[in-house]
């Protein structure tokens, strides 16, 4: 069955996760769209010389055009974030051109998975949702997988634990408001701070593990990638791939991806990551997972820190 993907970005993270998707073998063709049209050459053209050692996939750089009959269209194309910029500093600029982009890609795949990337990515899946005019299951912005990652990765280190073995997720804005629901959070089902006094072996030494410095850890990483490389796209590729993956799949599977919110934990219009259960044909619907009260008001508080950046926008 052939699973046709169409990027619209040719930048670091859209060529990146073109690259992952090959090697993954999730997507048998791929299309790149960019401004930048022999930007976009370049990097199909690189990208498919390495096919030969991959599962078999037709990837090459295209119009909005060739995206018919795309399942996926994913959308990494905007300004990028600089250094000492936050991702809400980007928001017009962004929504401006997302809003140019569109019309365009909607009306040549029109029954696609949207998978929005860019940033600020909340706002842009909101702005996706309210003008795009396509069904809302059909719209996934990448949210706080990446965050999640992040927290996994980091509490894998902690612990010196296979990654797979954690289960925690970050919640709310990718961004200055996203949080770590601690209550939900375990290591193979032991609650995150009991995991060390549960093991049998004593000579196992972890460091503290002190919350406040796990979440700062996983807001600050873009940033500081940023600052030292200049830009952030191997993670967030691998979690987009991810995504792609999940969406293939005909096993359903929860992901904190950024949705529109209907009430969940009380909060309305306006898109932000909780747990949601992905598969085949978009989003299946949301676990309202039990959080604490105070998990609960800061998951409003970061509702309201997105809600509060829209109403100074023109997305429409």
């Amino acid at each position: 069955m052939s699973n046709k993907v169409t990027i619209i970005g040719a930048g670091s993270v859209g060529s990146t996760i073109a690259y992952t998707l090959v090697v993954n073998g999730t997507a048998s063709e791929i299309v790149l769209v960019d401004i930048n049209t022999e930007k976009a050459l370049g990097e199909a053209l690189d990208i498919r010389q390495g096919t030969p050692f991959c599962s078999p996939a037709t990837i090459y750089a295209g119009s909005y055009a060739d995206a018919k009959d795309s399942d996926i269209v994913i959308l990494t194309s905007g300004v990028a974030r600089k250094p000492g910029q936050s991702r809400l500093d980007l928001a017009q600029t962004n929504v401006n051109i997302t809003k140019s982009i569109i019309p365009e890609i909607v009306k040549h795949a029109p029954d696609a998975i949207y998978i929005i990337v860019s940033n600020p990515v909340d706002i842009l899946t909101y702005q996706f949702c309210k003008t795009s005019g396509l069904p809302e299951e059909r719209i996934i912005g990448s949210g706080t997988i990446l965050d999640t990652a992040r927290l996994r990765s980091r509490l894998a280190e902690y612990y010196h634990i296979n990654q797979q073995n954690v289960h925690a997720y970050v919640f709310g804005e990718h961004g200055d408001t996203s949080f770590v629901p601690w209550s939900l959070g375990n290591i193979s089902n032991v609650a995150i701070d009991q995991y060390s006094k549960c093991l049998t072996d004593k000579d196992i030494k972890s460091p503290e593990l002190i919350f406040e410095e796990v979440e700062n850890y996983i807001r600050t990483s873009g940033a500081k990638i940023i600052a030292r490389k200049g830009a952030t796209f191997y993670a967030v590729s691998a979690s987009v791939a991810h995504i792609c993956k999940c969406l293939f799949s005909r096993i359903d599977t929860t992901l904190t991806v950024s949705t529109m919110m209907h009430g969940e934990y009380g909060i309305e219009d306006v898109c932000l990551s909780t747990l949601a259960v992905v598969g085949r044909g978009g989003i299946k619907g949301k676990l309202v997972a039990p959080l604490t009260q105070e998990e609960q008001a800061l998951l409003h508080k970061s509702a309201d820190s997105l809600k509060n950046v829209i109403s100074n926008l023109h997305i429409g």
